[in-house]
Order: structure tokens, then sequence, then C-alpha cells
């Protein structure tokens, strides 16, 4: 009931008194809370139909433990979602250093542009890709004398098996031929019947091939992490045929042209796979012409890991407006940097903004402003299991504030201070890393001056601490209007079949863990 969260503010001065039912209120109204997401499980059951799930894959090697976790779930998402729709082909938006790129494109076999509007990030993503495959090679060889040596001993098993049975059969014979006791494929070749020999061996081998195919997985059981990383990486049927080069006898023409066939399905994947992922360098808008871009663009999908500010909004006003796009999938991140078309009192009505998108937003005018777009970026999940706020950057920027204000009368500036104070030694060190940075002169101010201001606020750190807790728990109702907002964007078109909101990640993990999901 609003009327009841609303007393937790003074009626007359509008201050908080009741922090508890604040907290309550922001957890009200949180995304988990309001209903409106649809379970990452319902949605890859929905689409999986009659095919089986993705195995289990361990990336840790190649990203850390955030990127694996995330490109793992969201590239499951993606191949069912290609499935589903019936296509191939991936348009990755803002894909940064490839990661989820390069993956769809070796483990699912989709072809995948990835586009960011950084050359560094492209041509860096091109020596990376070069690089994973160059290591998945190297495992995949590893992986393949490992199941080589397996599906040996389960042939030899057999013919043991074979050699058994023929030699109570004939025991006879086989008493008068004890010289060649040692030689049991030769007693079996001079004792059995003319053809029976090369029918066992060939009726073994194709059972151990049978055996070895089915049997893949159970293998693998045995094989070390590394190798079952690699393998799990590789497409389904990337790992060659290894107990062909065993068989024995001559094969009838048919068989020999089938292999031959199979022999060049193989070569021509491999070739092609080479080109499956490919990383483009160009600056994504609303009006961005993928044709432009892609020249062979076909029915596909976008995607869109952490796209960052307004590319995450303009992802999906460009999924709405391209008939060859058939899905969209997109996590959106660093809200502080979407552009706001009632933040500003100047009219631009030629411009596209990041918010709001959805109709019904842009008749109330609304606004949320720098400071809450900034605290919609903070993790409550991780705070509460323990990971706290930097407290103290967070009360040196503060004061620092305070003496570029005080000292040198600036409010605003195009400058930014960035990750100082990681790099400083003291408060005061800070502060003149931080001044030139600002290109502010810091001849202005003596380290007595410096530690004056220091002084004066640091009683209030605590203070401060409080208050930046309360902007970390209402962080989720701030999230869940910039999501809500392009959710209805999405209902609010004809050309949708389905849209929804969907919790892919642990937001311990990657905070940012919702995704906005939509099928022509």
């Amino acid at each position: 009931d609003d009327d009841i969260f609303s007393s937790a503010f003074c009626e007359n001065s509008e201050k908080l008194i009741n922090v508890h039912l604040f907290a309550l209120a922001a957890k009200y109204y949180s995304l988990s809370n309001l209903g409106v997401c649809t379970p990452l499980e319902d949605v890859l059951e929905a689409l999986k139909g009659d095919s089986e799930g993705a195995t289990g894959i361990k990336l840790d090697e190649f990203m850390n433990n955030k990127k694996s976790h995330e490109v793992q779930v969201m590239s499951e998402l993606v191949d069912g979602i290609a499935n589903y729709c019936g296509i191939k082909q991936v348009i990755d938006i803002g894909s940064g250093k490839g990661y989820l790129s390069s993956f769809l494109s070796m483990q699912y076999n989709l072809k995948v542009y990835g586009i960011d509007s950084s050359s560094s990030n492209t041509n860096g993503a091109h020596e990376r890709n070069r690089k994973l495959k160059k290591h998945w090679r190297t495992y995949q060889s590893r992986g393949k004398e490992k199941l080589k040596s397996l599906s040996l001993e389960k042939a030899h098993d057999k013919p043991v098996e074979s050699e058994i049975n023929c030699k109570t059969i004939n025991e006879e014979l086989l008493n008068n031929a004890n010289s060649l006791q040692n030689q049991d494929q030769v007693i079996i070749q001079d004792l059995l019947p003319c053809g029976f020999t090369e029918m066992a061996t060939l009726e073994t081998n194709t059972e151990a091939e049978a055996d070895l195919v089915a049997g893949t997985q159970s293998h693998e059981t045995k094989l070390s992490e590394e190798v079952l990383a690699i393998l799990n990486v590789l497409p389904a049927d990337a790992v060659e045929d290894f107990s062909s080069s065993h068989t024995c006898v001559e094969l009838c023409e048919e068989d020999k042209v089938q292999r031959k066939m199979t022999s060049l399905q193989t070569k021509a994947r491999k070739s092609s796979e080479s080109n499956l992922y490919f990383p483009l360098t160009s600056c994504i808008t609303a009006e961005t012409e993928l044709n432009d871009i892609i020249t062979d663009l076909e029915d596909c999908m976008m995607v869109g890991l952490h796209t960052c500010g307004d590319l995450a909004a303009n992802t999906l006003r460009i999924f709405t407006a391209k008939p060859e796009i058939k899905a969209v999938c997109s996590v959106g991140c660093c809200y502080h940097l979407l552009s706001e078309q009632f933040e500003n009192q100047e009219e631009c009505h030629d411009q596209v903004w990041g918010f709001p998108m959805c109709q019904y937003l842009k008749d109330k005018g609304w606004c949320c402003g720098r400071n809450a777009r900034m605290s919609a970026c903070l993790a409550l999940e991780r705070v509460a299991v323990g990971q706290m706020l930097p407290t103290e950057s967070l009360f040196y920027r503060a004061v620092l504030q305070v003496i570029i204000e005080e000292i040198y009368g600036v409010t605003k500036s195009d400058r930014h201070v960035g990750k100082t104070f990681s790099k400083s030694s003291s408060f005061i060190d800070y502060v003149r890393r931080s001044l030139k940075k600002l290109e502010l002169d810091d001849s202005k101010l003596s380290d007595s001056c410096i530690m004056d201001y220091y002084k004066k606020y640091k009683d209030r750190m605590n203070e401060l601490e409080a208050f930046n807790m309360l902007k970390v728990v209402l962080a989720p109702c701030i999230e869940v209007l910039i999501l809500l907002d392009r959710l209805c964007y999405l209902k609010e078109q004809e050309n949708i079949a389905w849209s929804g909101l969907v919790k892919l990640f642990d937001p311990v993990k990657s905070p940012r863990c919702y995704a906005v999901i939509a099928l022509k």
C-alpha cells in the first residue's frame, strides 16, 4: 500500500524518519518481488523442444569467474533462441573483447558478427580468438589421444572374447597347434571358415566405433578437467572419428564412399569454422543500417552482453525496425550513461534518447536524473553478502568535491577523476593527482590546507556510509524503472510475438543480471 510506505517520510519536512519501512518499500518495488520476470528455466524449456540442453562447460582458464558465468549462461539461451527461430547468424552488439562471440561460434557453430565501436577491442578480439583456437586445437589433440587409448582398450576386449569362444569350439584343432598359441589372430584366421574372420573383425570394429560415439560422455568423466573443458567447447561433431584408422579389413565400396563423404564434410566444416566469428569495428546508433556493415545479412538475432548506456536501448530499436532480426537478447549496464529526454529543458526533437523508451513514460515526461541512474548501478546483492561499499574512496571523492567547489569555484567538469584512489598513497596524494587530472592548479593548496579539509569531515564518514547504504537499498527500484521502460516499449510494438524480462545471472557474480528478450 503506497499510503503505508509514504509514512517512512515526515509529511512536513519530507525527511526520512523510518528506515525499516523505507527498506521494506524498496524491496516491495524491486523486480524480484513484482512478479513480472519469466524464470530462465521456463524459457529454456519452452525453447528446447526435442533437443537436449548444452553440456556443462568450464571456461575459467580463458576468462575470469564472472565472465565465464555470464558467457556460459547467456550462450545456452542464445543457442536455444536461434534453434527455435531456425537461424544460424548472430549479431553481437558491443562485443568488446569477443568472449561471447567466440564461444557462440565455437561451441554452438553459429555464425557471429561481433560489432564494437573500439578498434582496439576489435583487434584484441581477433588476436584473442586466434589464441583461443590454438589452445583448443592443442587440448583437442590431447583429448583425442586419451579417447583413442580408451577406444583401443574397449576394442581389444572384444577380440579376446571371440578368441576364447573360437578356442572352445575348435579345442581339438587348437591342441594340435601348440606352436601357434602365442599368435591368436593367426590361429583364428587359419581355423575359421573363409570370410568369417573378416566379418568378425569388421563387426568388432563397428561395435567399437558405435560404443565410442555413444559412450563419449561417459569417457569424458575419466579425462582430466582441462581436456574436458576444451572437448565440451567444441561443436558436437568436431571430434574426429578416432576408430576409423583401426579397421583392419577391406571395406566394401559403399562404406568407402560413405567414409570419403564424411571426410570431405569434416574438412569443409573445419575450413568454414575458422571464419565463424567476424569482429567488426563500427559505432551503433538507432539509425544504423546493418546491411552497410554486414554484406551477407540474413535472418538473424541480436545479442548484447552488458551493452553500455544508450546502446542497450538502440539495440531494441534496431531489432523492432529491421525485419531480418527475428529475436533479441540484451543485458544492459552503465545506467548512469543513459541520455534522458526530460533531464534538461532544452528541446532536441531529432535526438534519440536512451530513456524513456516507452510511450507511457514519455507521456508522463518521466525523468530519473543522473544521481538516480548512478544509484541504479550499485549492487545490493553484493553488499548483502558482505562485499561492502568502498567507504574510504567514496569519502575521499566527497571531500575532493568540497575542495573543488570552495577553492576553485568549479561545480561541473567534463573531465573525470577515474581510478585515482587505488594509485594514491595518502589523501594529500589523492587530491593532488585528482587536481592534475582535472587540469586545476594544485599549487593553490598547501598540504596542511588539504589535511584541514580531511579532518573537518572525517567524523562524518559514518554518515556518508549510511547515506550510501540507503542508495544501495534503493538501487533495485530505479533499475526496475529502466528495465520496465524497455519491456513496455517492446509490448507497444505490433510485430513482437513475445517479450519478457529474464534473470540470467547470479547477481553476486554479475549484478546487472536481467536480460530483455523478445521474438518477432
